[in-house]
């Protein structure tokens, strides 16, 4: 009589199938598509603040006095990335990067930016001087705004 040892082709089949489904149903719970928007949304929240942030220590630094680029109204405008082209109508906040003094770049945004001297984020003061930050294209269908 011989002994045969091992998996028959049907058991091997089954196990495979069976694997796939548990991993069909992990991935599905995970939702990796869902994760990285909420990582990245998390990056705007971090953003925005550090930007209204460094507004307000400016301001701080300055007795008071907001940087000149953001004026008082109704009409929303981007933050520059950089030294802006005379064409781009964005706020220049490059005195805030001067020196590295309060921030070391003006951040963008996380997904990558369409225009190249918008960095996706937006500013605004109230006529009452409060200053608005808030992000341009947060993803999810999220809010992403400062207020102070």
């Amino acid at each position: 009589m011989k002994n045969k040892k091992g998996f028959t082709l049907l058991e091997i089949l089954l196990v495979v199938a069976a694997i796939a489904i548990l991993a069909g149903i992990v991935i599905l719970a995970i939702n990796p598509t869902k994760q990285l928007g909420d990582t990245r949304n998390s990056q705007r929240r971090i953003d925005v603040n550090t930007i209204l942030n460094a507004v307000y220590q400016y301001a701080i630094d300055n007795n008071g006095i907001l940087p000149t680029a953001i004026s008082s109204s109704t009409q929303t405008y981007g933050i520059c990335k950089s030294n802006p082209s005379a064409t781009t109508s964005c706020v220049d906040l490059s005195v805030l990067t001067t020196d590295e003094k309060y921030l070391v770049s003006i951040p963008t945004d996380p997904s990558g930016v369409i225009n190249t001297d918008d960095s996706n984020y937006r500013i605004q003061k109230t006529p009452n001087g409060r200053v608005t930050v808030w992000a341009n294209a947060p993803e999810q269908g999220a809010t992403i705004t400062v207020t102070r």
